[in-house]
């Protein structure tokens, strides 16, 4: 998807900068970039900084940054749908129809991204950009530095400790799915995806687990 967007947009100054915010650390990451080949930027970001300063608390997210640094689309879903929800667990395979729809959002966004870059349209000025940034609240800054506390201690051996910080960022931010899904692999690899992940999003109940992109006709 990226790697596509890319080849397409290179020839108008255009950039994909991709994050991995993978607590295990750098070596745990770069095999898997190294294996996709991928001719844009890639970076690994263990501390999660990227998503503390743009306030993302799941991914794949997305934040679009015009070339004079000016952010014209706060973040959000990156083309990513709900329609996963609906996928056999055991299998983990999905309807025809629901893996259709999932497609389906993925290839909007994308052309969403190439009017944007060709046309400027989806674009925001900068006080309609400003007000949809997400709020960074104190007890959000707070869990963001229990998250970074519990990893480095986790790191440097003080796991019981470590996991006590990592818990404690998640009650002051459950909407933060980075902060549980990293805490969960940091306990047991696999964990993230495996029976607690799928209860937790069934809890969710009517609410999304990827909030739709604010962009008209994107499929839901």
């Amino acid at each position: 998807m990226w790697q596509q967007l890319f080849g397409d947009l290179k020839d108008h100054s255009f950039m994909v900068v991709a994050v991995a915010e993978d607590s295990r650390g750098a070596e745990h990451v770069r095999p898997w970039i190294e294996q996709a080949k991928a001719a844009y930027w890639c970076l690994i970001d263990p501390e999660h900084r990227v998503a503390s300063l743009y306030g993302m608390a799941n991914v794949p997210r997305a934040v679009w940054i015009e070339e004079r640094g000016r952010i014209v689309r706060p973040p959000e879903t990156a083309g990513s749908t709900d329609h996963f929800r609906n996928m056999d667990q055991k299998a983990l395979t999905m309807s025809a129809a629901d893996q259709a729809a999932r497609d389906a959002g993925k290839a909007f966004y994308v052309n969403a991204v190439k009017e944007w870059v060709t046309t400027g349209r989806h674009g925001l000025d900068a006080p309609a950009a400003r007000e949809k940034l997400p709020r960074i609240t104190a007890d959000i800054a707070l869990a963001l530095a229990h998250f970074r506390l519990g990893v480095w201690l986790r790191r440097h051996g003080a796991v019981e400790e470590g996991s006590r910080h990592l818990a404690e960022a998640s009650r002051l931010h459950p909407e933060s799915w980075n902060m549980w899904r990293q805490s969960a692999d940091l306990e047991a690899v696999g964990r993230a995806a495996g029976p607690e992940f799928w209860a937790r999003v069934q809890a969710l109940g009517d609410k999304p687990y990827h909030k739709p992109p604010d962009l008209p006709g994107f499929p839901t």
